[in-house]
């Protein structure tokens, strides 16, 4: 057997003098928001579309918060509402995608931008700059990773420009020469 959740359901089956479980709506949602956010959740996939999903349901009990007699079954009502609301987003939703005769086809790539290349450099690089010297990796990293000056670079070490300028060009004679790099620019 259900139970009545609407006035216009049953007004016999209530008694007169029932006692609510929630004294306001606030007090229902700040009690119960935690767990019928985890079912709107549940429903989305996402928590931004989940958070939307929940306020809309929350609206729409809030309508028929006079209405609703039992508030036993408050969340089978919200949860109603969730389901019936994902379900109307669903079926509104606008496809982006059309049906052609072609299928089209990418752009190609230009020779040195493929992305597994870059990357490939990148970590080639990486791990060149790790084979520096601690001094001189230091001063390559704020020069060229976090672009500083070399006034700045030689600030932050407490060193001088000129140590900074020659540290770091012997750095970049060793970049040069690095075998490891030398295979992935040819």
């Amino acid at each position: 057997m259900t139970t009545p959740v609407c006035t216009s359901a049953s007004n016999a089956a209530a008694p007169a003098t029932q006692t609510l479980a929630y004294p306001s709506f606030a007090s229902f949602m700040r009690a119960r928001q935690p767990v019928l956010l985890r079912t709107a959740r549940s429903l989305t996939g996402n928590p931004s579309d989940a958070e939307d999903l929940l306020q809309t349901a929350l609206t729409k009990t809030f309508v028929a918060w006079e209405r609703i007699q039992d508030h036993g079954a408050l969340d089978g009502y919200v949860r109603r509402a969730l389901v019936n609301t994902r379900t109307s987003q669903w079926r509104k939703r606008k496809v982006d995608e059309f049906a052609c005769d072609e299928v089209p086809e990418p752009e190609p790539l230009p020779a040195g931008d493929d992305p597994a290349e870059q990357q490939a450099l990148r970590d080639a690089m990486w791990r060149a700059v790790m084979r520096l010297p601690a001094r001189q990796r230091a001063m390559v990293v704020l020069r060229y990773y976090e672009d500083l000056s070399e006034v700045q670079t030689a600030e932050v070490l407490g060193v001088s420009v000129g140590t900074v300028k020659s540290a770091v060009s012997r750095a970049l004679g060793k970049l040069r020469d690095d075998p490891e790099l030398g295979v992935v620019r040819s």
